[in-house]
């Protein structure tokens, strides 16, 4: 989609890829087939463009650091890129930037210390939330230290309880690399199966609804909000996606306070995604995708101007385009792939689907070309809403949903690796 939207603006696009069967390559000026992680490739590509962005946050920094360094502009740059490659920097981030998040702190902190037992560091902590404390069981008979040792055990960290969270720092997508302790036996369990470094712990979070906020900085430090939107996750995934969010506008504002301070601290330069949980403790920030993000599909009908065109303006240097709404509401779905890989290519290909979906009334149904795969996220459609209130775009909602659910089926289960 970003590739169609700068061939609109007349804006050369040039893709670096592994495949030259990536949907990106069909509407790109050029193309240079390798991974990101090749210099050599990401040279030829910097030979082409001026500046250079990127579709994920799986970025090697340390790979194209030596370019940056050598005068290739990268838009975001490598230090504002740096600390949102993984959920445990993107916390810490976040509450050295005193901006709302779960309680948290790195599972390492769980593990029982070595024995003789030595003072315990609280570096794993989040520097907004919790130091200082006693976090292990530990101990010899009735507190005799001169009694027989008593082995340490795992033990939540200070302030958090169960069930709580498992996160993988690196690489967790769409619901992968996620897990709910419910007791001490599972974090038992969990330390003995993976490097605790590798992943933090994090307060179950009682929300009311999941958030997002997509927002976009230029290379003059203009900062602009998407309408903040509501998203719905089934099984981890996101299903759906709500124009606008029905919530106070108090709320609204609170979250592009938190957007517009995280770009501007960053120095960020492009789009970033960011999504929330609301309820009784407030908003807190979820996570932060510093790319064109899924909640923001919808603004290819909702807003004045999307957010692949911005995100392209913003690399071409032009002016931001308006990111006020033209519609008055609007629901997005997504449509994931449900049949196995190894069915008929003309089924993979849901053509009879997508032609039901785009008769049903204010549906515009994007198809992305990717290679069909259960669970994959494979296109969406998205509606434009005719309801004037918060009830009626509700009542509306449930009943496309039904609707587009009965000519494309949610997938049993999801693959949650396959995006």
């Amino acid at each position: 989609m970003l590739a169609r939207e700068a061939r609109q603006l007349g804006v050369e696009l040039h893709v670096l890829t592994p495949s030259p069967a990536d949907p990106a390559a069909q509407d790109a000026s050029s193309v240079v087939v390798g991974p990101v992680e090749d210099e050599a490739a990401m040279r030829l590509l910097a030979q082409r463009a001026g500046r250079i962005s990127f579709e994920n946050e799986w970025v090697p920094v340390d790979v194209l650091g030596p370019l940056e360094r050598e005068g290739i502009l990268f838009l975001p740059d490598l230090a504002a890129l740096q600390p949102l490659l993984n959920k445990r920097s993107q916390r810490q981030l976040l509450s050295n930037l005193n901006l709302p998040t779960p309680r948290w702190a790195g599972m390492e902190a769980s593990q029982p210390p070595p024995a003789p037992a030595s003072p315990q560091s609280d570096d794993a902590f989040s520097t907004t939330a919790w130091t200082g404390e006693e976090m292990f069981s530990s101990g010899g008979g009735d507190g005799d230290p001169s009694g027989p040792s008593v082995p340490a055990e795992p033990r939540l960290p200070e302030g958090l309880t169960f069930p709580v969270m498992a996160k993988l720092s690196h690489g967790g997508y769409d619901g992968k690399g996620t897990q709910l302790l419910e007791d001490q036996a599972a974090l038992e369990r969990h330390l003995a199966a993976h490097t605790p470094e590798d992943w933090l712990l994090e307060e179950r979070v009682r929300f009311e609804m999941e958030l997002a906020q997509v927002v976009c900085r230029d290379q003059e430090g203009e900062v602009r909000c998407f309408p903040l939107v509501q998203t719905h996750q089934r099984e981890q995934v996101c299903e759906w996606v709500l124009f606008p969010a029905p919530v106070d506008h108090a709320v609204a504002a609170w979250a592009r306070n938190v957007s517009m301070s995280l770009v501007t601290a960053l120095n960020y330069v492009g789009v970033m995604g960011i999504e929330f949980f609301f309820g009784p403790g407030g908003l807190l920030v979820n996570e932060v995708a510093p790319r064109v993000h899924n909640s923001g599909h919808l603004t290819l009908e909702a807003c004045a101007t999307n957010q692949f065109s911005q995100h392209v303006r913003i690399l071409a240097g032009l002016p931001l385009g308006s990111t006020e709404p033209i519609v008055d509401g609007a629901l997005m779905v997504n449509l994931l792939g449900y049949e196995p890989e190894e069915g008929p290519a003309a089924s993979l290909d849901h053509q009879p689907q997508r032609q039901a979906l785009a008769a049903m009334r204010g549906a515009h149904v994007h198809w992305y070309g990717k290679r069909p795969r259960r669970g994959r996220k494979l296109g969406h459609v998205t509606f434009v809403l005719a309801g004037e209130g918060a009830r009626e775009r509700e009542e509306e909602r449930a009943r496309l949903l039904a609707e587009v659910r009965a000519v494309w089926p949610w997938p049993e289960p999801v693959d949650t690796a396959a995006n």
